[in-house]
């Protein structure tokens, strides 16, 4: 965090990353000293409704966060700016996207949690686009010039007002995760299965918590002891909206999921919290596991971060990739798709045994309908990106697991593998 005093001193001459997070209600001139070298402006946490006419000065803008403050409209600025790759204004009061805020290379949009009802047709022109997020918004429909975003890999459209999925986003040839519960035409499911279950319950006074285990986009993890004789995991969400969707969705998917060895368990959700907090109790679980990876980067954007030096042995990746797939296979049986199927979302211990968590961007479908074979065919598509970086990181070649990784890459949907097949084959590879 930076601070109006030391930008007003020239100590910050050079900078490439400029955080202000201080009560701001304009734009501060002084910003202008950086623009040789300013990539990255964060101003969230402010209470500002408007950019300079002159931003595009900041030639090297990277990337603007502008999260929780006041625009109730998405600049039309940002579209003349040169250099700009990544737009967030999460959480502000947007009810209008012009066409004119788009810069040309415009990589991942951030609109979530506003009151945005349309978008432009000119959002299929930004043909660089991988990541759009849009959940908690009041959309019934995408346009329809989507289609044309060709690279396009990440959508979260929940939390909105769409009767359908968009056809747009069922046949673009890269999208590997989706998440788009908590709309109208999912409503149904969700409230179904979070009644089948409303008996299973544990009230907050039941439970001691103790450290924190770890935070996500959508809650924070504890250790909690239960009726003071149990340890246990308890995941308090951190509020209504996270940016992948609603809370009540994902506990909807996490308790319809059934039991899995490559599943975390459910044992119940949580009841009475004194701040009226929604969350879920799990068992805790062995220190042996651990993250595969680390989310995407602001460079990355849609590849997860593995830790230098990182490497698996043939019959650890072969063991990750059957135990993912048998995952999944389990959660398309009972109707779901993840959404966020990614290595960060894994924990693995040494001897390949693991377990698939984080279900924020999980949504429900009909089994055995048509755009159910198309949403398997997208998450199938993730999966691929997964073997390709196990094959990556593999210490020998894996030529079996590589036939696998470009079945899954193909561009159309439909012809990728189902995961039902995908299990078996991995099986039949792994060591007898």
């Amino acid at each position: 965090m930076h601070t109006l005093e030391q930008l007003r001193a020239g100590q910050l001459a050079g900078l490439r990353r400029l955080k202000l997070s201080c009560g701001l209600t304009e734009f501060p001139r002084e910003i202008f000293d950086l623009a040789d070298s300013l990539e990255i402006l964060d101003l969230s946490g402010n209470g500002l409704s408007s950019l300079p006419d002159d931003l595009p000065r900041l030639h090297k803008l990277r990337i603007i966060f502008c999260s929780d403050n006041l625009f109730t409209a998405l600049p039309a600025v940002l579209g003349s700016c040169p250099a700009l790759e990544m737009i967030a204004f999460k959480a502000n009061r947007i009810c209008h996207v012009p066409a004119a805020a788009l810069p040309p290379r415009l990589r991942w949009l951030t609109l979530t949690d506003n009151a945005i009802e349309a978008l432009p047709d000119e959002l299929g022109k930004c043909s660089a686009l991988q990541k759009l997020m849009l959940a908690g918004n009041c959309l019934d429909s995408l346009p329809a010039s989507l289609a044309n975003c060709h690279r396009l890999e990440l959508v979260r459209i929940a939390a909105n007002r769409f009767t359908a999925l968009p056809d747009c986003l069922l046949s673009l040839p890269r999208l590997s995760w989706l998440a788009y519960a908590g709309n109208h035409y999912t409503q149904a499911r969700e409230l179904a299965a979070l009644a089948a279950t409303a008996a299973v319950g544990v009230a907050w006074q039941r439970l001691v918590l103790a450290q924190q285990l770890g935070e996500g986009a959508s809650g924070v993890i504890y250790r909690a002891r239960l009726d003071g004789v149990d340890d246990v995991a308890v995941k308090v969400f951190k509020g209504a909206m996270t940016s992948d969707g609603l809370p009540r969705s994902e506990m909807a998917a996490c308790v319809s999921a059934g039991a899995h060895p490559g599943l975390i368990p459910i044992l119940g959700t949580l009841d009475a919290h004194p701040q009226g907090a929604l969350g879920l109790v799990m068992p805790l679980i062995d220190v042996a596991f651990r993250n595969l990876a680390s989310p995407p980067s602001l460079e990355s954007c849609t590849r997860d971060v593995y830790a230098d030096g990182t490497r698996f042995d043939p019959p650890q990746a072969l063991a990750i990739a059957h135990g993912i797939a048998s995952a999944v296979c389990q959660l398309h049986a009972h109707g779901i798709v993840h959404g966020d199927l990614y290595a960060h979302n894994i924990l693995h211990a040494d001897a390949g045994a693991c377990l698939l968590g984080d279900f924020g961007a999980a949504s429900m479908f009909a089994p055995g309908s048509p755009q159910g074979h198309l949403l398997q065919g997208i998450e199938a598509r993730a999966f691929g990106v997964l073997l390709g970086e196990l094959i990556a990181h593999c210490a020998t070649p894996l030529p079996s697991l590589k036939g696998l990784m470009d079945a899954c890459l193909q561009e159309e949907v439909l012809r990728r593998p189902q995961f039902d097949a995908m299990e078996l084959a991995l099986r039949h590879m792994l060591p007898a």
